[in-house]
Protein backbone atom coordinates (compact mmCIF):
# COMPACT_ATOMS: atom_id res chain seq x y z
CA UNK A 1 0.00 0.00 0.00
CA UNK A 2 2.77 2.42 0.91
CA UNK A 3 4.35 1.83 -2.50
CA UNK A 4 1.16 3.04 -4.17
CA UNK A 5 1.11 6.13 -1.97
CA UNK A 6 4.73 6.98 -2.79
CA UNK A 7 4.12 6.33 -6.49
CA UNK A 8 1.11 8.68 -6.46
CA UNK A 9 3.00 11.42 -4.61
CA UNK A 10 5.97 11.16 -6.95
CA UNK A 11 3.85 11.01 -10.11
CA UNK A 12 1.67 13.90 -8.97
CA UNK A 13 4.74 16.03 -8.25
CA UNK A 14 6.33 15.29 -11.61
CA UNK A 15 3.09 15.97 -13.51
CA UNK A 16 2.56 19.29 -11.67
CA UNK A 17 6.20 20.23 -12.27
CA UNK A 18 5.97 19.49 -15.98
CA UNK A 19 2.58 21.24 -16.28
CA UNK A 20 3.97 24.39 -14.68
CA UNK A 21 7.04 24.41 -16.95
CA UNK A 22 9.56 23.37 -14.31
CA UNK A 23 10.81 20.17 -15.98
CA UNK A 24 14.43 21.39 -15.90
CA UNK A 25 14.22 21.93 -12.13
CA UNK A 26 12.83 18.41 -11.68
CA UNK A 27 15.66 16.93 -13.79
CA UNK A 28 18.31 18.83 -11.80
CA UNK A 29 16.74 17.77 -8.49
CA UNK A 30 16.69 14.10 -9.55
CA UNK A 31 20.35 14.18 -10.65
CA UNK A 32 21.49 16.11 -7.58
CA UNK A 33 19.73 13.74 -5.18
CA UNK A 34 21.09 10.70 -7.03
CA UNK A 35 24.65 12.08 -6.83
CA UNK A 36 24.37 12.99 -3.14
CA UNK A 37 22.93 9.54 -2.40
CA UNK A 38 25.92 7.83 -4.00
CA UNK A 39 28.36 10.12 -2.15
CA UNK A 40 26.66 9.47 1.19
CA UNK A 41 26.63 5.72 0.54
CA UNK A 42 30.37 5.66 -0.17
CA UNK A 43 31.14 7.70 2.97
CA UNK A 44 28.81 5.50 5.00
CA UNK A 45 30.42 2.32 3.70
CA UNK A 46 33.82 3.19 5.14
CA UNK A 47 32.43 4.19 8.51
CA UNK A 48 30.24 1.09 8.71
CA UNK A 49 33.25 -1.10 7.92
CA UNK A 50 35.13 0.53 10.79
CA UNK A 51 32.28 -0.03 13.28
CA UNK A 52 31.70 -3.59 12.11
CA UNK A 53 35.39 -4.23 12.75
CA UNK A 54 35.15 -2.71 16.24
CA UNK A 55 32.10 -4.85 16.97
CA UNK A 56 33.87 -7.96 15.68
CA UNK A 57 36.70 -7.22 18.12
CA UNK A 58 34.13 -6.88 20.91
CA UNK A 59 32.69 -10.25 19.91
CA UNK A 60 36.11 -11.98 19.70
CA UNK A 61 37.25 -10.46 23.01
CA UNK A 62 34.26 -11.96 24.79
CA UNK A 63 32.49 -8.67 25.54
CA UNK A 64 29.28 -9.85 23.88
CA UNK A 65 29.40 -13.09 25.89
CA UNK A 66 29.73 -11.10 29.11
CA UNK A 67 26.72 -8.98 28.16
CA UNK A 68 24.81 -12.18 27.37
CA UNK A 69 25.60 -13.60 30.84
CA UNK A 70 24.22 -10.45 32.46
CA UNK A 71 21.09 -10.51 30.29
CA UNK A 72 20.05 -14.14 30.83
CA UNK A 73 18.80 -13.79 34.43
CA UNK A 74 16.90 -10.60 33.58
CA UNK A 75 15.26 -12.22 30.56
CA UNK A 76 14.29 -15.28 32.61
CA UNK A 77 12.33 -12.91 34.86
CA UNK A 78 10.32 -11.24 32.11
CA UNK A 79 9.68 -14.25 29.86
CA UNK A 80 7.21 -16.68 31.38
CA UNK A 81 6.76 -19.60 29.00
CA UNK A 82 8.19 -20.08 25.49
CA UNK A 83 10.91 -17.51 26.04
CA UNK A 84 12.37 -19.60 28.88
CA UNK A 85 13.13 -22.50 26.55
CA UNK A 86 16.93 -22.84 26.48
CA UNK A 87 17.22 -22.63 22.68
CA UNK A 88 14.80 -19.73 22.41
CA UNK A 89 16.42 -17.87 25.30
CA UNK A 90 19.86 -18.33 23.76
CA UNK A 91 18.68 -16.84 20.47
CA UNK A 92 16.88 -14.00 22.29
CA UNK A 93 20.04 -13.16 24.26
CA UNK A 94 22.17 -13.15 21.12
CA UNK A 95 19.61 -10.97 19.28
CA UNK A 96 19.47 -8.40 22.06
CA UNK A 97 23.25 -8.45 22.53
CA UNK A 98 23.86 -7.89 18.82
CA UNK A 99 21.35 -5.02 18.84
CA UNK A 100 23.04 -3.50 21.91
CA UNK A 101 26.33 -3.51 20.08
CA UNK A 102 24.78 -1.88 17.02
CA UNK A 103 24.96 -4.99 14.86
CA UNK A 104 21.36 -5.11 13.69
CA UNK A 105 22.31 -7.15 10.61
CA UNK A 106 23.79 -9.82 12.87
CA UNK A 107 20.77 -9.62 15.20
CA UNK A 108 18.21 -10.50 12.52
CA UNK A 109 19.09 -14.20 12.13
CA UNK A 110 19.02 -14.62 15.93
CA UNK A 111 15.63 -12.92 16.07
CA UNK A 112 14.23 -15.24 13.42
CA UNK A 113 15.68 -18.26 15.24
CA UNK A 114 14.16 -17.11 18.55
CA UNK A 115 10.72 -16.74 16.97
CA UNK A 116 11.01 -20.17 15.29
CA UNK A 117 11.94 -21.79 18.61
CA UNK A 118 9.07 -20.09 20.43
CA UNK A 119 6.65 -21.04 17.64
CA UNK A 120 7.57 -24.72 18.11
CA UNK A 121 6.30 -24.46 21.70
CA UNK A 122 3.21 -22.46 20.73
CA UNK A 123 0.06 -24.57 21.13
CA UNK A 124 -2.04 -22.22 18.96
CA UNK A 125 0.03 -21.87 15.76
CA UNK A 126 -2.24 -19.14 14.31
CA UNK A 127 -1.74 -16.75 17.22
CA UNK A 128 1.44 -15.33 18.68
CA UNK A 129 2.07 -15.96 22.36
CA UNK A 130 2.66 -13.33 25.01
CA UNK A 131 6.37 -14.16 25.03
CA UNK A 132 6.54 -13.76 21.25
CA UNK A 133 4.87 -10.35 21.47
CA UNK A 134 7.21 -9.32 24.28
CA UNK A 135 10.24 -10.37 22.24
CA UNK A 136 9.01 -8.35 19.26
CA UNK A 137 8.64 -5.30 21.50
CA UNK A 138 12.18 -5.75 22.87
CA UNK A 139 13.54 -6.28 19.38
CA UNK A 140 11.67 -3.22 18.10
CA UNK A 141 12.93 -1.05 20.96
CA UNK A 142 16.42 -2.19 19.99
CA UNK A 143 18.36 -1.13 23.09
CA UNK A 144 21.69 0.21 21.85
CA UNK A 145 24.84 0.99 23.76
CA UNK A 146 26.68 1.92 20.58
CA UNK A 147 24.36 3.10 17.77
CA UNK A 148 26.87 2.41 15.02
CA UNK A 149 24.52 3.10 12.12
CA UNK A 150 23.51 6.53 13.41
CA UNK A 151 27.12 7.40 14.25
CA UNK A 152 28.13 6.34 10.74
CA UNK A 153 25.44 8.43 9.08
CA UNK A 154 26.34 11.46 11.21
CA UNK A 155 30.05 11.03 10.38
CA UNK A 156 29.34 10.61 6.66
CA UNK A 157 27.16 13.72 6.71
CA UNK A 158 30.00 15.81 8.18
CA UNK A 159 29.01 16.01 11.85
CA UNK A 160 31.69 17.53 14.09
CA UNK A 161 30.98 15.03 16.87
CA UNK A 162 29.05 12.08 15.48
CA UNK A 163 29.37 9.99 18.65
CA UNK A 164 27.55 12.51 20.87
CA UNK A 165 24.38 10.55 20.03
CA UNK A 166 25.45 7.65 22.29
CA UNK A 167 23.95 8.87 25.60
CA UNK A 168 20.64 10.02 24.07
CA UNK A 169 20.41 6.71 22.19
CA UNK A 170 20.95 4.70 25.38
CA UNK A 171 18.33 6.75 27.21
CA UNK A 172 15.69 6.64 24.47
CA UNK A 173 16.09 2.98 23.55
CA UNK A 174 16.23 1.97 27.21
CA UNK A 175 13.10 3.97 27.96
CA UNK A 176 11.33 2.50 24.92
CA UNK A 177 12.22 -1.02 26.04
CA UNK A 178 11.08 -0.38 29.61
CA UNK A 179 7.77 1.14 28.52
CA UNK A 180 7.30 -1.71 26.04
CA UNK A 181 7.89 -4.42 28.64
CA UNK A 182 5.58 -2.73 31.15
CA UNK A 183 2.89 -2.32 28.48
CA UNK A 184 3.20 -5.98 27.46
CA UNK A 185 2.95 -7.15 31.05
CA UNK A 186 -0.15 -5.03 31.64
CA UNK A 187 -1.80 -6.18 28.40
CA UNK A 188 -0.95 -9.84 29.13
CA UNK A 189 -3.30 -9.70 32.10
CA UNK A 190 -6.19 -8.96 29.75
CA UNK A 191 -5.44 -11.59 27.11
Amino acid sequence: MINYIWFCILSFGIIIGLATGRGDIISKAILTSANSTVELTIKLLGTMCLWCGVMKIAEKSGLTDKIAKVLKPVLRLIFKKEGRDEEALGAIVMNITANMMGLSNAATPFGIKAMENMQKLNSNKDTSTNDMALFLVLNGACIQFIPTTVISIRAASGSNSPAEIILPAILTTGTAALVGVISCKILQKYS
